[in-house]
């Protein structure tokens, strides 16, 4: 088949406007099969160079790789022409008016368990606290025998405690029941006078509407050598002011036992339970917050304090069951439920500071 220059005009006319026609990426590539496929009709007068005479290969092979070249040029150039106007379309469906009213937007939520701890970590710290960390993971020295507990005491046991498997020594460790055992590190790498306070998560097998098994408690000691009852009960008194916020409160005190204190005590504040709400200050009736007394001597012992010259006290509480009181959950089990629509209606601003009441100089 020989192939005449008028033909391949008009084959090129064809495929040019064909191209310039191209409304996508799809018409487009069906005009590049149609001309430069296998089967397609630039290629196939490419085929016909070889049964052409020396003469007309010489005259026609120029002509049609200049057809081929200046097809697949426009097929390139087409290609790029479309990819421009489909973002140019896409920046446009996108554009965002700049002058009209900010969308809100949803910041998250500081849990109450955080917002409880941050004020409790300013009362305190006004009133000369340090704060002392310890791992969740302790030792059973430091978890029951360093504070006093007999070998056989219920809190030893497996429905009571998590324990770990034993090691290689046969001892085990436990998921800590109280934070007590950062008091018992706290002596131990540090010598009185001793001013400080710990939070952090505690373990022990209990789950119900008031109990969960992981909870968090906040835990103080002081030791020195003139420390008192009286001091104790001082710093707790201007603790329930502060943290409830409540002008004046009325405490009393309960004897008790725990073997890390003697004597022992609990601590109720007055309250009114009327109305389904707990209204700390004010009514006639009681609620036991805390548990406190002075540092046992086997304690002080126990940790390289001479009890001899030093004494002390030591208080503790569920950081959990303060937030419950002061900002009315109904249900411990909520706070770790991962509810997200529970931490929106009870959750904290992340621009909130952490406030302090009067009363507690």
């Amino acid at each position: 088949m020989n192939a005449k220059t008028n033909d391949l005009a008009a084959l090129e006319a064809d495929l040019s406007a064909r191209i310039a026609s191209a409304s996508d990426e799809a018409a487009l590539d069906a005009v590049r099969v149609d001309a430069l496929g296998k089967q397609g009709a630039i290629s196939a007068l490419m085929k016909t160079l070889g049964a052409m005479s020396p003469d007309e290969r010489q005259a026609m092979g120029p002509k049609l790789n200049g057809l081929k070249d200046r097809v697949g040029e426009a097929i390139v150039a087409k290609r790029a022409a479309l990819a421009e106007a489909a973002l140019e379309a896409r920046l446009a469906s996108e554009m965002v008016d700049v002058s009209l009213p900010a969308r809100p937007v949803r910041v998250g939520a500081i849990h109450p368990v955080s917002q409880v701890q941050e004020e409790l970590a300013r009362i305190f710290g006004e009133m000369g606290f340090a704060l002392e960390e310890g791992p969740d993971i302790e030792t059973d020295f430091n978890n029951f025998t360093a504070l006093n507990f007999p070998p056989k005491h219920p809190a030893r046991e497996m429905h009571d405690t998590f324990f770990l498997k034993p090691d290689e020594k046969g001892e085990r460790k436990v998921l800590r029941t109280h934070t007590s055992p950062v008091q018992v590190r706290t002596m131990l790498k540090q010598k009185p006078p001793i001013r400080m306070i710990c939070m952090g998560r505690t373990y022990r097998k209990d789950s119900d509407a008031t109990h969960t098994p992981m909870f968090h408690q906040i835990e103080g000691l002081v030791i020195d050598e003139k420390t008192t009852m009286a001091d104790l009960k001082g710093t707790l008194m201007a603790f329930i002011k502060a943290y409830f916020e409540v002008d004046d409160v009325d405490v009393r005190f309960r004897p008790h036992h725990f073997p890390f204190t003697e004597p022992s005590a609990e601590m109720d504040v007055r309250c009114d339970r009327s109305g389904g709400q707990v209204r700390i200050g004010q009514g006639d009736d009681w609620l036991e917050i805390l548990g406190c007394g002075m540092v046992h001597p086997n304690v002080l012992k126990n940790c390289g304090v001479d009890p001899e010259k030093y004494q002390g006290y030591a208080f503790g509480m569920g950081v959990d069951r303060l937030a419950i009181l002061k900002y009315g959950m109904p249900d411990l089990r909520d706070f770790f439920g991962s509810d997200a629509r529970w931490l929106k209606h009870y959750g904290f601003s992340p621009y909130l500071t952490a406030g302090l009441a009067g009363g507690i100089a």
